[in-house]
Formats: C-alpha cells, structure tokens, sequence
C-alpha cells in the first residue's frame, strides 16, 4: 500500500481557505471513495530543530507565538494559536512522505502551502517550505541528489531561494502564472507558459532535459498543484483541462517509474470559485493520486 499522509492538524487554523481545508476534503472523499492502493497515515509532526534548519529562528517563533502580528501572517492569513500545530503537521508529512518514498518507491501527503515560504517570512499562503525541509531530510537520510517537480499554476520562488546554493537539489518549475517567478540558474529551471497547447509539451521538454544534463537522482519531490485548471480562480489558464491534468500526471508517475525514481507527492494549489466547487477541487486532486495508485 501506498501511504498518504494526513492528519486532523492539517486543518486546524481557524482561518476557513482552500490552503487550510481541502486536505480535509481530500482526505474525506478517500474515506468515501477509496482509491485502491492507498492508504491513509498520521505522520510524526515536525520538530523545531526541523523548521530552524530552513527557516530563520525570528521567523518560527513568529509562527508560534504570533507576534511580531506582521511577520506571524506573513503567508496573507489571519494568525491564531492553531497555525503552529497545523504547520508542524502538514510538513511532517511532506518529511515522512519522502523518506517513506526512498524505501518504498512511492509516498505521498495531503499537504499544501509550500514554496512560496522563504528563510525569513511566509508567502501567497505558504507558512513553511516542507519542499525545502523534505529535501534536506531525504539528504541526511542518504539520498545522493533530489529534484523538487513544480508543477504549481504559480512559480516557485520560496523554494528556489532556499536551494539554488546546494549542489544536490535540482528544481524544475513550469507554470501558468509570473507569480513569484525567479531568475533560472543551471540547477533551478523556470519556464512560463501561456499557451494551453504548449503545457504538456514543455513539460515533457523539460522532463527530457533532466535526462540529458542531471544526475541520476534518488528522489523526485513533485509539488502537484491543480491551479493551472482553466476552471481555477486563481492561476488558471483557459485551455488547460481535467483532461490535460489527468496526462500530465501519468507523464511525471510514468518518468518517475521508467527510471526507478522514488517520488513523494504534495497537493499544492488549486482553489475553489464560481467555476469550481469544493467536488470539483476534490476531483482534481484526485487525478494525482490515482496516477500514484497506478504505482501501487
């Protein structure tokens, strides 16, 4: 069985938004609708120490304690005592999903709201980047070189800006939206799309390119964001479909699987509006983690 981490924590901050509930709607549609394959677990939550090796010491016990107020609601929520708890949790899963993923070839969480978070502040909804974290831990767990997959509607600049200076993590980012974008460097690859037909395309392009210039890495971490739906209130790109999505995920589980690449999968964007309810929004995330059942 294929674990998937989730816990009632993910959900605890009092601020009502898809970043802080889907995974609830996520993980109640599994127990309505099991996906054959998967199994849901409770994950350890993280430590300090865990958080403090990527974010700095001010900005956690921001995070904590909630003041300073400004610094606390930095990622553009309203700050109450729950969020410490729920962040701790949510990225224990992130952590838990890659190691599980190294041993066992195939790991994932219900987590959201990562990379856009940087050392020293949250952003767009995104309190700590457990991207950042997992890779770290998946490092000092043995892994020789991990590559961070954003397939997020928006760019992922937090992210990039806490590993563009380690030579054993590789980001490749394609997305829909200038949201957060960065300068690219050999390591770190962004490329923006505006044409619904050229999606899929760049990226398998840039999957190949992977091939052709990147060590044979020991873990992919894939940040499977639904926002690029044209269907989306937010980053979404006439065009791009259910459909599209459902390829797209078959593309990355099946490179993971041709070159025995160990991937753990979060569920990153996707938002709820006049063109998608919360079924909808459900549905779609779905579509990841039936590819990974596929997996199973």
């Amino acid at each position: 069985m294929i674990p998937v981490y989730f816990s009632p924590a993910y959900v605890g901050s009092s601020h009502a938004f898809d970043t802080t509930r889907k995974s609830g709607w996520v993980a109640d549609s599994l127990a309505a609708q099991p996906i054959s394959g998967l199994s849901l677990r409770t994950p350890q939550p993280l430590t300090r120490l865990h958080i403090t090796g990527v974010h700095d010491p001010d900005y956690v016990q921001a995070i904590e304690t909630g003041e300073p107020r400004p610094l606390a609601e930095s990622q553009g929520f309203p700050w109450d005592s729950s969020l410490w708890p729920m962040v701790l949790a949510s990225n224990g899963g992130v952590v838990e999903a890659a190691l599980d993923a190294l041993k066992t070839g195939v790991a994932g969480s219900l987590s959201s709201g990562l990379h856009h978070a940087r050392r020293g502040n949250g952003a767009g909804f995104c309190t700590f980047n457990g991207l950042a974290i997992a890779a770290l831990s998946a490092l000092a767990s043995g892994a020789g070189s991990v590559l961070i997959l954003d397939l997020d509607g928006h760019c992922g600049g937090g992210t990039q800006s806490l590993v563009r200076d380690n030579p054993r993590i590789w980001q490749t980012d394609v997305s829909v939206s200038g949201f957060d974008a960065y300068e690219p460097s050999e390591r770190t690859s962004l490329t923006r799309i505006d044409d619904p037909q050229a999606y899929l395309p760049a990226i398998v392009h840039q999957l190949k390119a992977l091939e052709d210039r990147a060590p044979r890495f020991d873990l992919c971490l894939y940040n499977a964001g639904m926002d690029p739906c044209e269907d989306c209130r937010i980053g979404g790109l006439g065009g791009i479909t259910s459909a599209i999505l459902a390829e797209r995920e078959r593309i990355v589980f099946d490179w993971c699987a041709g070159r025995k690449l160990p991937i753990a999968f979060v569920l990153a964007g996707g938002y709820i509006g006049s063109r998608l309810d919360k079924p909808g929004l459900v549905d779609l995330h779905r579509l990841t983690l039936s590819a990974a059942a596929r997996r199973a």
